[in-house]
């Protein structure tokens, strides 16, 4: 008699995509444990990385040019100090520093993820 195998050894595809579920899951997780300030940010710094995300973007690039990474950072710090009122206890440099450690946080996992695609259809 033949031996057959359980469902899950013969269509092994729906766990690898199981495992992003659960990679997303943890992220979104995390950003929700970040501080009140971090969370004030956090749309900041995703909607500047929405624009970046098309073909060819400098987020794709294999080593991104720190100057454009800065001045991405300056214009997030810029629509930040126009469109909120943060806490006097937070110096410029801080906010700068904060803003500076989300953004590349973000650039990276985005990053990740673009590779994740491309590497199913190739």
């Amino acid at each position: 008699m033949e031996e057959r195998l359980p469902y899950y050894m013969v269509y092994p595809m729906p766990l690898m995509y199981d495992d992003e579920k659960k990679n997303r899951r943890d992220y979104e997780y995390m950003k929700s444990l970040y501080p009140k300030t971090a969370k004030r940010l956090l749309p900041y710094v995703e909607e500047e990385c929405d624009r970046l995300e098309y073909t060819a973007s400098m987020m794709y690039d294999e080593c991104p040019d720190l100057l454009q990474l800065r001045l991405l950072c300056r214009r997030i710090g810029k629509r930040v100090q126009e469109e909120e009122e943060l806490d006097e206890i937070w110096e410029e440099e801080q906010l700068e520093d904060l803003i500076q450690v989300m953004t590349y946080q973000e650039l990276c996992r985005r990053r990740q993820e673009e590779r994740a695609r491309r590497k199913k259809y190739f």
